[in-house]
Order: structure tokens, then C-alpha cells, then sequence
């Protein structure tokens, strides 16, 4: 969700069209343009990880409970929707999912006793929780978040099968996964074929290519070990993000291919969170180019200076570029695994100033955050932690689709 999931947001919708390459136009908006930081710094190689491993002491220290119960055993995710005042369940386990991830992902040989049994009490958990009412495929209409929950779960259920550790629960894991698989494909909506959080018109709602890339490679990386997945729900989610992708490199904040017009959501500013995770997507399913990539790539570098001006900040989608604070760290995470999708000569420099960036915004803590809530300094390090550890994980799976020619 990288939920990761673990993210949100306020049903918004987009539309438009400029040429591949194209300047981005500037606002009218009484606010001052930010300037992109001046005081950038080299990360040493060394500090790589050496953070990922601050970054697991803190999650270890992070893990608790929201049930009064003696055992800690979550990580949620807090933003600013509630249910009954209340974090929601979907944020819980997509919280608990990313962060349980991120110290799986990154922990190299054996797992630690402290490691080991802090992801034991949070499989528990997302596996206690995931049969609750609140997790059913019945989506209120308006704003509902359980598709985090059940994207980012399945993506930590993926991971922790493939762990040693977990193997005498093997038979668990896969039952979840494939009851994970059906409910994605059920709650897919049948409007545009994607996934989204915000359904006020129920199936006639539009996709978010936000939620629909990552949960695309969930399902992708499912195929690959081994576990049926419909065909056609992976067709009709490709399609939603080609729908939404404008001739400039932006990708719309809901897939509207008819009302596209290249302003706010859709200027390349304010897709430039989403726009890697979109293009990898669609490239690991032969609908894209490692051009693209780099451009989308291009576009966050330039434009990260729009993203930083909302992290920890209040409120949702500010104009001019309708930016959330949540996309800050979903986008650092997707757009290190785009680099890792360049070419071999290029990656390094792509690197280094992407940790540059994630320096600058570094808490004193060691950690990082880009909410208002000291809690979701779990969230925005689990996400970090996965995007310093890309250049060593496993390329994500692909999808072969039918009779589609490759993309230029």
C-alpha cells in the first residue's frame, strides 16, 4: 500500500491532455512556487544500511495495540478518516501488512528472535482480522479503505510464505491468499476495471490508478507462485491505468478518459507521486517502455519540490496541484523501484539523488515521516526502508497479456 497501502484520500476527479514532454504550465495560485532544496548532500554508501537498520529498530519499538490488548501486534496507519472515530481496520491491517513487509524484505539471512516474533504477532493479527464483517467485499459507498487492507495484506502474505520461518504455516497462508485473490477480483469495480477507496457512486465509481498499480503487481507476483488469478480482471485493471495515462506522462487521480484536460490532479506535478508505479506497472505487463519510465522518473525529480510542500502538512488535496500529504513516501518507494527498471549505466545517479531527497526530509529519530501523527512514522519508514533496500530485492513479477503489442 507500497497500501504500500497504507494511504488515503478524498475522491477526486481528473481530466486531460498535453504532449509527451511538454512544460508544465504554471499556476495561478496565491501561494509562493516552492524551490527545490539547495543544501542536498551525498549519502554516504555506508548510511544505506546503516538506515534500513535504524529503520527496523524503530518499527520493532513502533508495534502495538489499538484492542487494549497486552500483545502488540499492529502497526496502523493513521490519517484522518475514522470509522465511528476510530482508525479503520482496512488502515490496520495495511499498516501492519507494509510495515511487517518491510522488515521481511530487508532482513538478510535468518530471521532475528526479535524480528521473528514481532512479524509472527502481526501475521496473527492480519490473519484474525481479515475475516471480520468490516473486511467483507460489501464496500459502503463513499469512502471505504478495506481494499488497502486487502491489497497490502496480500502482498505480506506473499512474502511471509516464501519464509522459512513460516513454512509449517504454509497451508494457512495459502488458503488467505487465495481467498485475498477472489476478494480483489470481486471488489474490482466493473465501470473502469480498477480499484479504488473512494466508490460514491458503488460500481459506477472510477478506478484509482493510485490503488490499482501496486495492487495489479500484488496479483501479478500471485500468478507467479503459483496461484490462479483471472485473466480478465488483470486485463480490465491494464486498461484502466492506459485509460488514465495523458499524452504529457501524468496519470489522472480517477480514471476518466473522457475528461481529461491536463489541469490540478493531471498537470505533471500533481501525478508525479503516481506516475512511476503506473508506468512499471504497465511495463512488467508489455504496455510500456523503459522511456516512459525515465520520463515519469524525470518528472519526480523536477517537480518533488510540490510533493515536499505538502508533506506534514494538514489537510488533503491542496490546489494548485490537488497534493496529499500521503503520497510522499508511496512515491519515494515506487520510484525506486522504477530506477531499478533504467538501464544498468543510469541507475546510480538516479539513486543517489533519490536518497539526497530522502535525507533532506530524514526525522531526527532516524526514521521518516510525512503525516501530522507521530504514529505514521511507521509508515513512512517501512516505505523508505523498502525503497533504500530496491537495489538488492527481487525484480517484481510480470504479467504476460494476450495479444498486445509492445508498447513504444
Amino acid at each position: 500500500m507500497q497500501l504500500h497501502l497504507g494511504v488515503l484520500a478524498v475522491l477526486a476527479l481528473a481530466l486531460s491532455t498535453t504532449p509527451l514532454g511538454a512544460q508544465t504550465s504554471k499556476p495561478k495560485s496565491a501561494a509562493p512556487e516552492p524551490q527545490h532544496p539547495k543544501d542536498l548532500k551525498p549519502v554516504p554508501a555506508a548510511e544505506i544500511p546503516a538506515a534500513i537498520q535504524r529503520g527496523r529498530q524503530i518499527l520493532l519499538a513502533l508495534q502495538e495495540s489499538l484492542d487494549d490488548k497486552p500483545v502488540k501486534s499492529e502497526w496502523p496507519y493513521e490519517g484522518v478518516y475514522r470509522v465511528e472515530r476510530e482508525i479503520p481496520l482496512g488502515y490496520r491491517i495495511g499498516g501492519t501488512a507494509i510495515c511487517a513487509t518491510a522488515l521481511l524484505e530487508t532482513t538478510s539471512g535468518e530471521l532475528d528472535a526479535e524480528t521473528q516474533a514481532a512479524v509472527e504477532r502481526a501475521l496473527a493479527f492480519v490473519l484474525e482480522s481479515l475475516p471480520d464483517p468490516l473486511m467483507s467485499t460489501d464496500f459502503e459507498k463513499g469512502y471505504d479503505v478495506r481494499g488497502w487492507g486487502h491489497a497490502y495484506a496480500l502482498s505480506f502474505l506473499l512474502e511471509a510464505r516464501g519464509v522459512p520461518a513460516f513454512k509449517g504455516q504454509k497451508d494457512k497462508l495459502d488458503d488467505q491468499i487465495r481467498k485475498l485473490i477472489g476478494i480483489l477480483e470481486k471488489t474490482q469495480i466493473k465501470k473502469d476495471g480498477g480499484w479504488n477507496y473512494s466508490r460514491p457512486k458503488g460500481d459506477d465509481s472510477s478506478a484509482s490508478p493510485f490503488m490499482t498499480a501496486p495492487t495489479l503487481q500484488f496479483l501479478f507476483e500471485a500468478q507467479t507462485q503459483g496461484f490462479k488469478v483471472d485473466g480478465t480482471v488483470i486485463e480490465a485493471g491494464l486498461k484502466t491505468l492506459e485509460d488514465a495515462r495523458l499524452e504529457s506522462g501524468a496519470f489522472q487521480y480517477s480514471t476518466n478518459p473522457e475528461r481529461k484536460n491536463g489541469k490540478g490532479f493531471e498537470d505533471i506535478p500533481g501525478s508525479t507521486g503516481r506516475s512511476p508505479v503506473c508506468e512499471t506497472t504497465l511495463f512488467l505487463a508489455g504496455r510500456g517502455s523503459v522511456e516512459r519510465i525515465q520520463k515519469s522518473l524525470d518528472d519526480f525529480l523536477e517537480h518533488w519540490r510540490w510533493l515536499e510542500q505538502r508533506r506534514r502538512q494538514n489537510g488533503t488535496h491542496v490546489p494548485p496541484y490537488m497534493i496529499a500529504p500521503y503520497y510522499f513516501f508511496y512515491a519515494h518507494r515506487y520510484a525506486a523501484q522504477a530506477i531499478e527498471f533504467l538501464p544498468e549505466d543510469k541507475r546510480a545517479g538516479y539513486r543517489t539523488k533519490l536518497y539526497e531527497l530522502l535525507w533532506h526530509v530524514r526525522e531526527e529519530s532516524g526514521g521518516w515521516n510525512d503525516r501530522v501523527f507521530p504514529r505514521s512514522e511507521n509508515f513512512g519508514t517501512a516505505m523508505t526502508m523498502m525503497a533504500l533496500h530496491e537495489p538488492q530485492a527481487a525484480r517484481p513479477s510480470g504479467w504476460k497479456s494476450p495479444n498486445v503489442k509492445k508498447a513504444k
